[in-house]
């Protein structure tokens, strides 16, 4: 079931929403409990196969969270957590076999999530948590799929409270208003990139010049308005039941340097990487070597997070790379004009390798965008070829391709929106009101994105 979807919008939310309120007039745990039985159906709807293991997970780590104060023990619960998801998501990769392993939906988000509970009960950071709250904790809907990776320090707290369980009428106007804007995210541009970016990340397809800038920059826009677009409707849905999800994003592309654009991109998973990867190897406090080793480690294993592939650990180690760079020359200069698109081609090359099927293709993307593969124009320009024959020599031949359709307007919107445009938490910074102007605009662009449902797309992160 997808957030996207019709069954969501107009009977699962619905009937979670009355209930969880309903229940919470009557005190007790009930509406967490409620709250948490429905997260399980919302998960067993994926893949009712999968449920007994997110289960599983939650009663072990549960038990574990109570003697993980030894070292043994956590050091062995935390094993147990790692086997489990090196069976399903990385054993053909660790083998080189091929048993075409189903992966169960989630399963990095629940895992390191609960890897990192374990480790602050460990440090005495964290104790022991009912039942019902900690299976919510781990298991709570909007998150479950693809993110934000949740903190128990952040979500705990809250599930306790006793006002969380009453209705406001602020919460509901932000929240549906977060979900809406993420929406309309998803449908009405990440989905319309797609097909720019599908033909040239091919196996095989050998793109063009142009073919190969377009496409790629379709994926990267494609891929934030998608993954930003689930992260706002998950804070946006969390806000109606009046918890708040930490922020995920933040204008990545408008970061000035590739530190700065990881404290803005997929922002909790960049803080569990800090503090449970990097923090623990020794950070920067043993010289300049061993922060790039500590570095280019807590890359590639981020890499390793997001697949079971070689396209996934060149990703990660060119982000190891860059960020060594960076390291190195800060200091040496003043900010300039050009950081920003300096940071943001930098990132766009390495998505090559995370959107493409093998490192073969992603040499080829990148080769194509040097130029190595030839020169495709728009068959608009073919009344040119006379005065454009001296390109032909330096490109190895023209092409002619159809650039038609909606995708190219909507890759300059999406441009535009993701470098000047300000971002969700801007928008509700401040002293922000409703009014019936917005009311009206928001209900203009959830009728929008319900026309455009007709062909419901999965959220990208969900594979990961």
């Amino acid at each position: 079931m997808l957030f996207n979807s019709f069954a969501f919008l107009f009977l699962y939310l619905p009937v979670v929403l009355a209930g969880y309120f309903w229940l919470a007039r009557w005190g007790g745990e009930a509406h967490i409990l409620w709250l948490a039985l429905a997260s399980l159906f919302f998960y067993g709807w994926w893949d009712v196969h999968f449920l007994p293991l997110l289960l599983a997970s939650i009663l072990f780590n549960h038990f574990a969270a109570r003697v993980v104060a030894s070292r043994a023990w956590l050091t062995f619960a935390v094993g147990v957590d790692l086997v489990l998801l090196a069976a399903f998501k990385y054993a053909d990769f660790l083998t080189g076999a091929h048993w075409h392993i189903v992966l169960p939906v989630g399963i990095s988000f629940f895992t390191f999530t609960q890897i990192a509970y374990l480790v602050d009960c460990h440090r005495r950071q964290a104790g022991p948590a009912p039942l019902t709250q900690y299976a919510l904790f781990v298991s709570y809907f909007p998150h479950l799929i693809a993110g934000p990776v949740l903190h128990h320090s952040e979500m705990m707290p809250q599930f306790a409270r006793a006002e969380t369980g009453r209705p406001h009428a602020a919460n509901f106007a932000i929240g549906l208003s977060v979900f809406v804007i993420g929406l309309a995210k998803k449908t009405l541009i990440a989905d319309q990139l797609s097909p720019l970016a599908a033909p040239v990340f091919a196996a095989g397809a050998h793109p063009q010049w142009i073919e190969a800038w377009v496409g790629v920059l379709a994926y990267t826009f494609q891929l934030y308005f998608d993954f930003s677009g689930y992260s706002d409707m998950a804070i946006g849905l969390s806000q109606l039941f009046g918890v708040k999800l930490p922020l995920n994003f933040n204008s990545p592309y408008k970061a000035a340097d590739i530190s700065d654009f990881w404290r803005r991109w997929h922002m909790t998973l960049s803080r569990f990487l800090r503090d449970y990867l990097y923090l623990p190897l020794g950070g920067n406090r043993h010289g300049a070597m061993r922060r790039y080793r500590n570095l280019m480690l807590t890359m590639l294993l981020g890499g390793l997070w997001h697949g079971a592939a070689w396209t996934f650990v060149v990703w990660g180690g060119l982000h190891g790379l860059y960020l060594m760079v960076h390291h190195a020359w800060r200091g040496g200069g003043k900010a300039a004009w050009w950081n920003v698109p300096l940071t943001f081609i930098a990132v766009m090359l390495a998505w090559v390798p995370f959107r493409a099927p093998d490192l073969h293709t992603a040499a080829d993307i990148w080769g194509a965008l040097a130029g190595l593969n030839g020169l495709a124009l728009p068959h608009g320009l073919q009344h040119l070829a006379p005065q454009l024959h001296w390109l032909s020599p330096s490109f190895d031949g023209i092409r002619w391709i159809e650039l038609e359709g909606p995708g190219l307007p909507m890759l300059a919107l999406a441009a535009l929106l993701a470098f000047f445009a300000p971002n969700t938490q801007e928008l509700f910074s401040g002293h922000w009101t409703p009014s019936a102007r917005w009311s009206v605009a928001m209900s203009t662009l959830f009728l929008a994105c319900l026309f455009s449902m007709n062909r419901v797309a999965e959220f990208l992160y969900s594979q990961f």
